[in-house]
Order: structure tokens, then C-alpha cells, then sequence
């Protein structure tokens, strides 16, 4: 699932909630200095390298402020910034620019440091068959724009929520009795709602992985805080008769081992619930 950020409500909600978060009934420090009319410009700056995400969501956030601040970038979503280099410019009523100085750039900053620690993870996977892939531990709220900063990135996305995919875990394992008893239920589900979902099964073992092999229907099995060499061992007995995906805990010192398993995806909650922002500025010109 991809977002136009352009086009989704709740965007445009999540921009109003913010907003009004910030500002209240007004930037009093701003009103009190500055005459309303005063025009000016501001640059934004990196201080730090990093992949860059977020940037029409940028401009976005002031045309809700006001329609005559405009922004201009010179590179893309999905581009390096070097620090010290300014990648774009703010130009308008300077009341409004610090209006929506700190909204912006915190979108920015955050999917800025979600897409560079992605980057990190795919270059390090790189010439493997591997794809990073990102998983549903985000903010509460901002996943769309989470999922968007990883694919700016350079990885891909899982299932957005729930409803888009089943994904039979050690916690429905145990409630169903097995998995066989759980890939038959969901099989059976799909068909009788008339669904159309892939089925992943979440496995803990290679007697699992076995238990899944002898199911019908299951699309990729994910191999959860496996060591390495069983998760090579999983792979070669799996022999692409599904996908497979690699979990727990990876990090970006572990991550080229594990592709170098031969999995088809590395999924790494760290990318949006552990990311440090990148520290980007909006400096006013004299």
C-alpha cells in the first residue's frame, strides 16, 4: 500500500491535529515581534548527512498555514542531503514560516531519520536477494508516513494493518492448537469470505517450519529469532516453495549474515520505532 500524501485525508487530519497541537490560538511570540505584512526567506539546512523524506508533505503543512509561504527544494524524496548544504527554501510572510517552523520540520526530521536508517540497512544487504522490509511497529497515527520514508529508503513495505494480509503468529498458533490447525482455518476463511490474501506463518523452529511445509496455502514463512546457520538450513529445505522471511532482533551488524542466508525478506522493526531523527534546521535569511 503507497500513500499520496497529496490526496489522503488523513494526511490532511494529521497536518490539522498537529497544527493546532502547536499553535494553539496563535504564535504570541511571533505576533508580538513582527509586523504581519514582513516578508522573508529561510533555507532549510541539514546538519548531519542523510536520506531525505518528507518534502511535500513539507511544503503542504505551510499552504495550511498560508497560501502565500511557498517552498522549493533542489533534490527529491529519496535523495542524500550533505550537511551544511541547504536543500531547499522557504519564502513568505515570515509570521508564518515560524508558524509552521516546528510542525514541518518534525514530520521532516522524523521520516528523514526512518528513510536514512533504511538506507543503511539496504546498503548493507546489497548484491544479496534480500529486501529490507519495515513491520507494524510504529507511531500510533503515522504509519502511512512511516512506510513512505522506508520505501524512500529504498526498502519495501509489509502489510499496512490487519486486514491486508494474515500473518499466523506463536500467539494464534497457541490459541488454534498447531499450525496446521491455523493455515487450515485461514485457508477455509479466505475462501468462505471470498478474500484474497497471502498467508504467512510466523515459525519458531525448523519442526515448524517442516509442520508448514505439509500445509496448503501458505504463501511465505517468516523464520522469527532463528540462529543462522538453522535459518540456512530453513531456506534450503523451504527451496522456494514459499518465501521467505527473516525476524528478531537484526541489526545493522547482523543484517548481511542473515541475508546472506539466501531469505527473501529481512523484516526490522528498529527502522520505525527506533530511528533517530536527522537534525534538519529552518534558518531565516537577513
Amino acid at each position: 500500500m503507497t500513500v499520496d500524501i497529496l490526496n489522503d485525508s488523513r494526511v490532511g487530519r494529521l497536518i490539522e491535529q498537529a497544527l493546532q497541537e502547536d499553535i494553539g490560538f496563535g504564535d504570541i511570540t511571533s505576533e508580538a515581534l513582527i509586523p504581519e505584512q514582513q516578508l522573508g526567506h529561510a533555507v532549510v539546512l541539514p546538519k548531519e548527512n542523510g536520506i531525505i523524506s518528507g518534502l511535500e508533505l513539507f511544503k503542504i503543512i505551510f499552504q495550511y498555514i498560508d497560501g502565500q509561504v511557498t517552498a522549493e527544494f533542489n533534490l527529491s524524496d529519496g535523495g542524500m542531503a550533505t550537511a551544511g548544504q541547504p536543500i531547499g527554501k522557504v519564502d513568505g510572510p515570515v509570521r508564518s514560516i515560524l508558524a509552521g517552523e516546528r510542525v514541518a520540520l518534525n514530520f521532516l526530521q522524523r521520516m528523514s531519520g526512518i528513510a536514512t536508517l533504511t538506507h543503511k540497512f539496504v546498503h548493507a544487504v546489497a548484491g544479496t536477494n534480500a529486501k529490507i522490509t519495515d513491520t507494524r511497529k510504529t507511531a500510533p497515527g503515522l504509519r502511512m508516513l512511516d512506510r513512505k520514508a522506508v520505501v524512500d529508503g529504498g526498502g519495501v513495505n509489509h502489510r499496512f494493518g490487519l486486514d491486508q494480509m494474515i500473518l499466523i503468529k506463536d500467539n494464534h498458533i497457541q490459541a488454534a492448537g498447531s499450525v496446521t490447525n491455523a493455515v487450515a482455518r485461514c485457508t477455509k476463511y479466505l475462501h468462505d469470505h471470498s478474500i484474497e490474501a497471502k498467508i504467512e506463518v510466523e515459525t519458531a523452529s525448523l519442526a515448524q517450519v517442516e509442520e508448514v511445509l505439509l500445509c496448503v496455502g501458505v504463501d511465505r514463512i517468516m523464520l522469527d529469532n532463528f540462529s543462522q546457520k538453522d535459518m540456512a538450513l530453513a531456506v534450503r529445505r523451504i527451496d522456494r516453495t514459499a518465501e521467505v522471511e527473516a525476524s528478531g532482533g537484526i541489526t545493522l551488524e547482523t543484517v548481511r549474515a542473515v541475508a546472506d542466508t539466501g531469505v527473501d525478506f529481512i523484516s526490522v522493526g528498529a527502522l520505525t520505532h527506533s530511528s533517530k531523527a536527522l537534525d534538519i534546521s529552518l534558518e531565516l535569511l537577513h
